[in-house]
């Protein structure tokens, strides 16, 4: 532990499982404390328990990105816990349904671009008005693969992806002389509840085809993207704002 986040307040949604409980874990271990938010209850409570006994200090709270008040609610009582807001990884999304675009249902539509986009956007709006009142503070918003490239079937998803590269270059250029550093990670196919949940981790033939699309032959781990996250919010990223990192095994360069 190098603990180059001694002092800070970082605050990850999503944090219940996968690549926000990575992050909530490698935020702890640089000595942050961290402030977990989503709608699952019971995986935000075990990540503290994770974060707890690792000797770290964690708060759980139960919200729904997609409500201005549950937002606020959150930012609110990270400064109440805290006294600050230090770092944001606004990561809570959800993959939608799987159809083309033609076929796509309206209400899943909503649902993914409520969660996935204006989260997004709501978080930003709430901890940047924090940061601004402390003098800086470091946001990294999780876009995809799927914000670069076109991918069938998706269009939701893919959608609200671009959509939060989009968001977070507007924000960057904002607060750029504000000590507020805006960024996004774009992650590959990472070994998540998500891709459980589509059947590919169960599945040896799929997740053998999966992996094989990224040159690197294999797919992500979570915590490969929380240390992108975790540079990101460091003073060793000084100089990077409006950037969208690509943490995807080369799959977009080919």
């Amino acid at each position: 532990m190098t603990e180059q986040l001694e002092g800070k307040v970082a605050l990850v949604t999503g944090g219940s499982s996968g690549i926000g409980r990575a992050a909530a874990l490698a935020f702890a271990r640089e000595g942050a404390k961290v402030v977990i938010a989503d709608i699952l209850v019971e995986g935000g409570k075990e990540t503290v328990q994770m974060v707890e006994d690792a000797d770290g200090d964690a708060l759980f709270i139960e919200a729904d990105v997609s409500k201005a008040h549950g937002v606020e609610a959150i930012v609110n009582r990270a400064v109440e816990t805290y006294g600050r807001l230090d770092h944001a990884f606004n990561n809570a999304g959800i993959e939608g349904a799987q159809a083309p675009t033609a076929e796509y249902p309206e209400e899943a539509w909503h649902q993914v671009i409520s969660v996935n986009l204006t989260g997004v956007w709501l978080c930003m709006k709430y901890e940047i008005q924090q940061m601004l009142k402390q003098g800086g503070g470091a946001i990294v918003n999780m876009s995809s693969i799927l914000g670069k490239v076109g991918f069938a079937n998706s269009p939701a998803y893919e959608a609200s992806k671009h959509g939060v590269i989009g968001l977070t270059k507007a924000a960057a250029l904002e607060y750029a002389t504000k000590n507020i550093p805006v960024n996004a990670v774009c992650p590959g196919f990472i070994k998540t509840p998500m891709l459980e949940r589509a059947g590919i981790l169960s599945d040896p033939d799929v997740r053998e085809q999966m992996a094989g699309l990224h040159p690197l032959n294999r797919l992500g781990q979570p915590e490969e993207v929380a240390e992108a996250v975790l540079w990101l919010c460091s003073d060793a990223a000084s100089f990077v704002t409006g950037h969208a990192l690509l943490v995807d095994g080369g799959y977009v360069a080919q």
